[in-house]
């Protein structure tokens, strides 16, 4: 019986809302809001301060790695060729002559 009692009384809890606690809450969230934007603008160069840092390390890391393997492999004084040109490029000779020719006014 009491727990009837207990549910009716909840229920009429639920339905009835109060101006106090409406107002009690949207204050909260105001509150939270501005904390939250207070505490991002005080954060906020520290985590980008530390996030540009680790992309730097990373870069200087990959970097490192790529002068050393290009030091290794070759000697001083050597000639190196990174790039070797295609041997299939020939020009057409189907496609005509060139005419030189001037601009008169």
């Amino acid at each position: 019986m009491e727990i009837i009692v207990f549910l009716k009384k909840f229920n009429l809890m639920l339905q009835q809302a109060s101006l106090y606690g409406f107002v009690r809450t949207i204050l909260i969230i105001v509150l939270v809001w501005y904390g939250i934007k207070i505490l991002t603008r005080l954060f906020a160069p520290f985590l980008m301060r530390y996030m540009s840092n680790k992309v730097k390390q990373k870069f200087e890391g990959q970097f490192g790695q790529q002068q050393q393997r290009q030091q290794s492999q070759q000697k001083e004084g050597e000639t190196v060729i990174d790039k070797i040109p295609n041997k299939d490029t020939s020009s057409n000779s189907k496609v005509g002559e060139y005419i030189d020719f001037e601009d008169v006014d």
